[in-house]
């Protein structure tokens, strides 16, 4: 208890506030290679083994992976219950998209090289090409929609959500930017994964393909901020609140004449986050023309780490705003779970976190090495 009275109410929800970014980041630097890799499967690979040395660059890894996205998912309904309320019925069709195509993924490993029909293999392979693509456009859809705000608001008599969007108003100019910019991050990604892990021409194939990633990752992310700056006006709070108090979204005023940049001006330092996404696309794309393997996806997931990490710093301490209703939007003060909560997720969190990471350690330690035409070809069964 000692240890709870020293981490007070405001400081924890700053803590949880910055492990859902790195469990968000955890996932696009692992499971996004693994999109990535689906969405350029019908390009760089050309032929039946071409594409099974594809897939079984990410197939004996991909599930471990994705434990990310279901950590990330569990955080936010556990240390910001409003927050998966108004996203997950908000979004709830957009939600079903995601984990549509992501269940073609596991049946297409799966069931691909159960037959030998030329077609039937064809099929699967754009399956997975569906698992890898929608999932990535939609995620990016998803933040420009955040960056925009919201249509929701909180009844004040029951504090009922009601959410007044359409699936197809999701899909507006700037969060359509944001989703291509996620496609682009996440092929050029999964292009520095298969650079790494796999041989001959898919590798080939995946450095140009990464290459040209690369550049439209700088490019979308410039245009991007610019759209922001501009075009997208930001949120503010314009009231006293008190970051150990109760949560309540009601309890402060916000208002939509802001800046997404102006955090920016107040802590000049936290630039580093947008110098990281374009600094790591370009290394990304000198690596890949010198053939730097390791490096390669090194400098891909520094790229990762920075434009997610931008989104987050600029929208701080704004989680999901209101569009509909300025002051129901979500911030880290007013709609996370309580004091004990928070506590005891931590003391769960530091203890199986760190089993998490050295289990994954350990797992790509074993698997580490290229997958060729021998290796899918060994009679041994385990390829897909």
């Amino acid at each position: 208890m000692i240890l709870f009275e020293l981490i007070d109410y405001g400081t924890l929800r700053v803590i949880w506030w910055l492990l859902l970014g790195i469990l968000l980041i955890a996932f696009a630097a692992t499971d996004g290679f693994d999109l990535g890799v689906g969405t350029l499967l019908p390009f760089v690979a050309r032929t039946d083994t071409e594409r099974r040395v594809a897939i079984n660059t990410i197939g004996p890894v991909w599930e471990g992976n994705q434990v990310w996205l279901i950590l990330g998912g569990g955080a936010i309904f556990a240390a910001w219950p409003p927050l998966y309320a108004v996203s997950f019925s908000g979004f709830y069709l957009a939600m079903f998209a995601i984990l549509f195509a992501l269940i073609l993924r596991p049946v297409g490993f799966k069931y691909r090289s159960k037959r030998e029909s030329a077609r039937w293999r064809s099929n699967w392979d754009w399956a997975l090409f569906i698992g890898g693509f929608v999932p990535s456009l939609i995620f990016g859809v998803a933040v420009g929609n955040m960056l925009q705000g919201v249509p929701f608001r909180f009844d004040p008599n029951d504090m009922r959500i009601v959410y007044e969007g359409t699936f197809f108003g999701l899909l507006n100019p700037y969060a359509l930017l944001c989703g291509l910019l996620s496609v682009a991050m996440l092929v050029m990604h999964g292009a520095a994964w298969l650079v790494l892990k796999a041989d001959g021409p898919v590798a080939i194939r995946a450095r140009s393909y990464g290459s040209v990633a690369a550049v439209a990752v700088i490019l979308l992310f410039a245009l991007a901020g610019i759209s922001l700056a501009l075009g997208v006006h930001g949120y503010r709070i314009t009231s006293d609140i008190n970051p150990a108090g109760p949560s309540n979204p009601l309890m402060k005023i916000a208002s939509h004449d802001g800046s997404w940049l102006a955090n920016y001006a107040s802590h000049p330092w936290l630039l580093i986050a947008p110098i990281c996404g374009f600094l790591g696309a370009a290394a990304t794309l000198l690596a890949m023309r010198a053939k730097w393997e390791v490096a390669t996806l090194l400098f891909s997931k520094l790229s990762v780490f920075g434009i997610i990490s931008t989104v987050g710093v600029s929208m701080f301490p704004f989680i999901l705003p209101s569009s509909l209703d300025p002051k129901s939007s979500l911030t880290v003060w007013d709609a996370s779970s309580s004091h004990m909560t928070l506590f005891n997720m931590l003391v769960a969190t530091a203890i199986f976190l760190p089993l998490i990471i050295a289990y994954t350690s350990w797992v790509y330690k074993v698997l580490w090495g290229k997958v060729d035409a021998d290796t899918v070809n060994d009679k041994s069964g385990h390829a897909y």
